[in-house]
């Protein structure tokens, strides 16, 4: 599973660039977008309920995640308008990271306006891990798929384009059976998440 990844050939964006290009790929037709997050945290700078968590803030950082209730909203409607099929798999570590439990909360809310997103014990798949992490990739259809990179500061920095549709659907395969043992998001946060007390270091 994965095993052509390592191997591709891409081409490197900056953020701006990308960001750029994945909104004119999602406009073109495409069905569906398929996205496999894998690290364990990540900085977030400008999301006011990031910056609240960074802060330790943990009550005020929940509480701010309702802010991005309209743009997710309006993010599932463009969707639905286009007919593309949305999904994410959060692969997670137990003992959940700092940024993991608070990233969960929002992901809590974009299920509850409609993404269909599971949970992925790491532990799973350690088979498939056993050389390599599975890559941090959005998929777009058969058109295009981005590994998103990340700087040494967990700051998103851009990503590698990719455009061969072998390796494409080969990728997609492999999303589509890790998704399959994914955990329905509901059951893991009841389970894992809102078990937990308050982070005690943010970041």
């Amino acid at each position: 599973m994965f095993d052509s990844f390592p191997g591709g050939v891409s081409e490197r964006m900056d953020r701006s660039t990308y960001h750029a290009d994945f909104r004119r790929v999602q406009e073109s037709g495409i069905r569906h977008l398929n996205k496999l997050e894998r690290g364990q945290d990540f900085k977030e700078r400008g999301f006011s309920s990031w910056e609240a968590f960074a802060a330790g803030e943990w009550d005020r950082a929940l509480s701010l995640i309702e802010e991005k209730r309209d743009a997710y909203a309006r993010q599932f409607r463009e969707a639905a308008q286009r007919n593309i099929l949305r999904r994410r798999l959060r692969v997670v570590e137990l003992p959940v990271t700092p940024y993991v439990q608070w990233e969960l909360f929002v992901l809590r809310l974009r299920v509850e306006l409609g993404d269909n997103i599971k949970v992925l014990d790491a532990r799973k798949i350690s088979d498939v891990e056993k050389y390599r992490p599975v890559p941090e990739v959005v998929i777009l259809g058969d058109v295009a798929m981005y590994e998103v990179l990340y700087d040494d500061d967990g700051n998103a920095s851009g990503a590698n384009r990719f455009s061969d549709r072998s390796l494409i659907r080969e990728t997609s395969a492999g999303f589509d059976a890790l998704y399959e043992r994914g955990d329905d998001f509901h059951d893991f946060f009841d389970r894992e998440i809102a078990p937990l007390p308050p982070p005690a270091i943010a970041c």
